[in-house]
């Protein structure tokens, strides 16, 4: 099947284009051996359905980092099958900059197209550029786009006839000057009053202005995600499983007998006669509930969020504001990515280390961010069985955390040798999302999340169901008796939702409620849940990122620290009570 390829470096409007041409049915990848994502999907152009890739950007051909790695592996390998089609993306606002890359392109005599991208914006900025010119002078087809009106994108499939390998010649070392004389031909600069969107990027940056910036739009984000999530919960998933799941399953308990093992894994206990979606810890009870009805509306609303946020252009502003205070975490600014992914699920979050340059930078951030951020899918349980005690519960357990968060970046970088690069990120102008690439984006991260929770939470629940009728538990609980009572003070009955909580965090903090906890049990009980170990799809990731040896030691670090900071916790929480 012929393929078309779109190369270009980061922020460049790829994954627009790439929704403009594919529609909806599309698949997210990683390459083969490693972790890293790229898209596919298909376009039909007369009675040939064509493969469309959207390769991971790249600002090189020399590649820095595993990202731009898989990008010219991905071009090689298609370079070597014969009429694929590569368009190259260029930022039209910084065509200088981009150039470099079509260069190396064209340097490979691969049949191009060139797809001048944001062609609308080179108005409000003042540039004007001759793309007839520039088709003359590299001699293959360049075409105005649009991404997000579409403007363009007609002409450009058009034009993917008319692909031809590029005649221009130049030497490596006279590169950048031949790139000089050509944005000087084609390019004209006018003078142009700031808009109201640049002066709020330069705002954003800008200590004085970028943190109140920052906290107002953190602040109003989670205002959303919780708004969205409670909304979902309230008027949707919780009316779905009381009036249309609970009667089903509660015929089906009375067919079962009410109790027995083969009930109990199935059904669960019933609480006062009645199913209870957050107690009863059967397979088609809680097993399901959790996923769909407490924890995916929160996913939803996170990932809409984000990918509102990495779509504007705020995310990578983020990173130069907060770059000062990672260094001393031993990390540079653009690893707050990571880290928010991170809330949305550990398993990004942690993929989301691969961004980062060195093997130090990448184990302090997937170990401070295995111990210290709950994933949203464990942040709504928390919420939903803390948020009772008010800000008292939830504001240590967070606050505990976040504290956390902070000093082990400070001793991992204190203690590791080595240093953290200096930040080179590309700040991309505001932009308002292109609505539909970002659903499409919302779609893949929700669909990748149930395909990985809900495995996992049902697996869950049918251990702890089996490890409580075979007293596994109850013979654990007393091994583990003296550190669980004595230093974390908690029950022994406890380590039922430690043991879970390798394989689900959510389900885990679930099972702390039946056990009767006070309001300082179940806060140090969560925080010793978020802190002691990743939940195992987590930890798979992490052992591929990071290798053996290196996740034997974070493995050490999360259990020695969790230690000290739940029995600190618990004393501290007893002194005050």
């Amino acid at each position: 099947m012929k393929k078309i390829l779109l190369i270009g470096n980061p922020n460049v409007g790829k994954s627009v284009i790439f929704s403009r041409l594919t529609g909806v049915n599309v698949i997210a990848s990683n390459y083969p051996g490693t972790t890293v994502e790229f898209t596919k999907g298909y376009i039909k152009i007369g009675d040939e359905k064509i493969e469309v890739i959207d390769v991971p950007g790249t600002y090189t051909l020399e590649p820095t980092s595993r990202a731009e790695q898989v990008a010219v592996d991905m071009l090689d390998e298609f370079i070597e099958e014969k009429d694929n089609i590569f368009v190259d993306i260029v930022d039209s606002t910084n065509i200088e900059r981009n150039l470099s890359l079509t260069f190396q392109l064209i340097k490979k005599n691969i049949p191009l197209i060139i797809c001048l991208n944001f062609w609308d914006e080179t108005k409000h900025i003042g540039i004007h550029i001759d793309a007839k010119k520039l088709e003359d002078i590299l001699d293959v087809p360049v075409v105005p786009t649009c991404g997000i009106t579409g403007e363009g994108i007609k002409k450009l499939v058009s034009k993917l006839d008319e692909v031809k390998v590029c005649t221009y010649r130049y030497e490596d070392d006279e590169r950048w000057s031949e790139i000089g004389k050509i944005v000087e031909t084609v390019q004209t600069l006018t003078h142009h009053h700031h808009t109201f969107w640049e002066k709020l990027g330069d705002a954003s940056v800008h200590p004085i202005t970028g943190i109140p910036i920052a906290v107002g739009i953190l602040f109003l984000a989670f205002k959303i995600i919780r708004f969205i999530g409670e909304s979902l919960i309230g008027y949707i998933f919780e009316p779905l499983f009381e009036h249309l799941w609970a009667p089903l399953i509660m015929k089906l308990s009375l067919l079962l007998g009410s109790s027995g093992f083969i009930h109990n894994v199935l059904v669960g206990k019933l609480v006062d006669g009645e199913i209870d979606f957050v107690e009863s810890l059967g397979l088609l009870t809680t097993g399901l509930f959790v996923p769909f009805g407490m924890v995916l509306p929160y996913i939803v609303a996170f990932y809409f969020v984000l990918s509102f946020l990495e779509d504007s252009g705020y995310l990578p502003r983020l990173g130069i504001l907060v770059d000062t205070f990672m260094h001393k975490l031993g990390l540079h600014g653009i690893s707050i990515i990571p880290m928010l992914l991170g809330i949305g699920c550990n398993v990004p979050g942690a993929l989301g280390t691969r961004i980062l340059e060195t093997r130090r930078e990448r184990f302090i951030a997937a170990t401070i961010m295995a111990i210290a951020i709950p994933c949203m899918a464990q942040i709504a349980m928390i919420t939903g069985l803390i948020g009772q005690y008010g800000a008292y519960g939830l504001g240590i357990v967070f606050g505990t955390l976040f504290i956390v968060w902070i000093i082990l970046g400070v001793l991992l970088n204190l203690f590791l040798k080595g240093e953290s690069p200096e930040i080179f990120v590309e700040i991309p102008p505001y932009r308002l999302p292109y609505m539909k690439a970002l659903l499409k984006k919302l779609w893949m991260r929700t669909f990748r999340f149930l395909k990985e929770a809900v495995p996992y939470v049902l697996l869950g629940v049918l251990i702890v169901n089996i490890l409580y009728a075979l007293r596994i538990i109850e013979f654990i609980g007393k091994i583990a008796a003296p550190v669980v009572t004595g230093i974390l003070g908690l029950p022994k009955e406890a380590i039922g939702a430690l043991v879970i909580g390798f394989l689900r965090k959510d389900v885990a903090v679930g099972m702390l409620v039946p056990l009767g906890l006070t309001a300082n049990q179940m806060v140090v009980a969560s925080v010793v849940l978020a802190m002691y170990f990743p939940c195992v799809a987590t930890f798979a990731i992490l052992v591929k990122e990071l290798g053996i040896k290196d996740m034997i030691k974070s493995t050490i670090i999360m259990i020695v620290s969790t230690l000290i900071v739940g029995g600190v916790l618990n004393l501290i929480l007893k002194l005050f009570s």
